[in-house]
């Protein structure tokens, strides 16, 4: 099984944007001693607690720290961009690290109405015109449009990978001749038949290409239960506050109050979702999942308690290349 990561740069209570950038450095450094194939950035905007609102700058920052492990866009939502340009940031960070870019191809506007209507004029009508933008794009990656050409050419391309939730993203991807990622984190549909149906039906674009799928999960993994649970509740609250226009504090270190009735309910839902617990635990439902690559998505107060968090994933589940990190 692989195991790859999925970062959103979480901004921590009492700390900066700075120092969620620097975080998110140790956690690929970190992970690629600790053998996970992919490191990638999410795109969100104005969203309170998160970072990351341009992963293509963020991974040359990443790429300037690492060496083997993957970077990749989680993804670079694309009805906000034209294609060419996609296609030249990614064929940018596929030259300076060649052979180690992923472009993660998605749809959602990333962040609140008035967000989207400051990032494009035109959201909507760029959704429906997905296939076609997709199509485009592509044709950049794999250098068949004659009239332009989306410069610099990297010695090895991107890989596109286009993500989704759903199994129109997953036939997509399959017609298209992509990669695909199903965000089981944010869906409440059993993303493993999904990934079944992609495989079954895809096409290759170009005579090289082959499928390949993974899953992304949220998980909290810590060496007991208990703490696994106490971590995954400063998540659960700050996930809350920021539900109510609230959360613009990050995500506090820890949470002495009790949880009301309603925020117990709510919090047992989060668990449900959300993997948490001991290592044996956590390794135990990934490898229930039934997918080749699991892509892990671990956002925490202390950079030291995803780090771990990860290890820990890493040792049980027999991918750990080093004692330390």
């Amino acid at each position: 099984m692989k195991l790859s990561i999925l970062d959103s740069s979480p901004l921590a209570s009492g700390k900066t944007s700075a120092d969620a950038f620097s975080d998110s450095k140790d956690l690929a450094v970190a992970g690629e001693k600790l053998g996970y194939t992919r490191y990638w950035v999410t795109e969100h905007h104005d969203l309170n607690g998160l970072a990351a609102s341009a992963p293509e700058v963020l991974l040359a920052y990443i790429g300037a720290a690492t060496s083997t492990i993957r970077l990749g866009t989680g993804a670079i939502l694309l009805p906000h961009y034209k294609p060419f340009k996609v296609a030249e940031l990614h064929h940018t960070l596929a030259t300076l690290f060649p052979g180690r870019i992923d472009l993660g191809i998605g749809r959602a506007p990333g962040g609140s109405a008035e967000v989207t209507n400051a990032l494009n004029d035109n959201f909507l009508q760029q959704v429906y015109r997905m296939p076609e933008l997709i199509d485009e794009l592509l044709s950049f990656i794999d250098l068949t449009d004659e009239s332009v050409t989306a410069s610099p050419i990297p010695p090895v391309k991107p890989e596109a990978w286009i993500l989704g939730t759903s199994a129109k993203s997953a036939q997509m991807a399959a017609t298209k001749g992509t990669s695909y990622a199903f965000g089981q984190w944010m869906s409440d549909t059993d993303g493993l038949p999904v990934i079944e149906d992609y495989y079954r039906t895809y096409a290759p674009r170009n005579p090289e290409d082959s499928s390949q799928a993974l899953m992304t999960v949220g998980a909290i993994c810590a060496q007991t239960t208990e703490e696994a649970e106490r971590l995954a509740k400063t998540l659960f609250v700050w996930q809350e506050q920021s539900n109510v226009g609230n959360g613009s504090d990050g995500i506090p270190a820890q949470v002495d109050r009790q949880l009301t009735a309603d925020e117990k309910a709510k919090f047992d839902t989060f668990k449900k979702k959300t993997i948490v617990g001991n290592p044996e635990e956590v390794a135990r439902h990934i490898q229930r999942l039934g997918v080749n690559e699991v892509m892990i998505h671990t956002p925490l107060h202390h950079i030291a308690d995803r780090i771990r968090s990860y290890e820990l994933i890493a040792t049980e589940l027999g991918i750990r290349k080093q004692s330390s990190v």
